[in-house]
């Protein structure tokens, strides 16, 4: 067993999960499990993400992009890697995006359960300016006044070597519902477990949506890399 309160979320989804390189589907090329979405084949010929790589039968794989999802039932090519025929759903895009927020969302659920979030202005600049945010997270209606505070913490933060993206996927009603309430405008996860996880889901989230850029994935990817701040 690891750490965190029971460890739910599959044992957050590492274990079991498929470990092998897959191809895209749309652009053929060969990527790491974690930058690719698998689908399968459902009883009635439904084509049906398979997030968590453990739905039975065989799978066909696309990257995390959903212009390339859109292309692929454009281009039947789903049908093509099944060998069979597929229908719908007819926004196949749009149900990934919703199902990629769902589990970045019970990630920070699950973060904050274990301790691994700070919410409200004055604790999230705090925990960055003393190294121990790995991302920064703004409702979509945050005021700038309260986004350039962070900012600053951020760039404190950076000139020792903490770099920490800030993101803004969410509205605070949603975010309200992943940390409990409280009326939640900015967010820090913090380091740990519980945190990386969610660093990780919400990287998946951004990345499939484009609405990072590659400096920000980059930044993600070397906080959850770099593990619990030495402060």
């Amino acid at each position: 067993m690891g750490e965190g309160p029971g460890r739910t979320e599959e044992e957050w989804e590492n274990d079991g999960a498929e470990v092998n390189d897959r191809s895209c589907i749309v652009s053929r090329e060969r990527m790491d499990p974690d930058r690719l979405i698998r689908f399968v084949r459902g009883p009635d010929g439904d084509v049906v993400p398979d997030l968590k790589r453990r739905l039975p039968g065989r799978g066909a794989h696309v990257r995390l992009d959903r212009r390339a999802v859109d292309e692929a039932m454009k281009r039947r090519l789903f049908a093509r890697a099944f060998r069979a025929e597929v229908t719908g759903p007819a926004d196949l895009g749009g149900l990934v995006d919703e199902l990629l927020a769902k589990a970045a969302l019970g990630a920070l659920g699950l973060a904050r359960k274990a301790g691994q979030v700070a919410t409200g202005s004055s604790k999230v600049e705090a925990s960055v300016r003393q190294g121990k945010g790995l991302l920064v997270l703004h409702a979509k209606e945050a005021a700038e006044d309260g986004r350039r505070k962070i900012a600053a913490a951020r760039t404190v933060a950076a000139a020792e070597g903490f770099n920490v993206p800030a993101l803004d996927p969410f509205s605070g009603e949603e975010m309200d519902l992943a940390l409990g309430g409280g009326n939640v405008i900015h967010a820090a996860i913090l380091a740990g477990d519980a945190g990386s996880f969610a660093v990780k889901r919400l990287s998946a989230l951004i990345e499939y949506r484009g609405e990072s850029s590659g400096q920000d994935l980059a930044s993600a990817e070397e906080a959850l890399m770099r593990g619990p701040a030495m402060k």
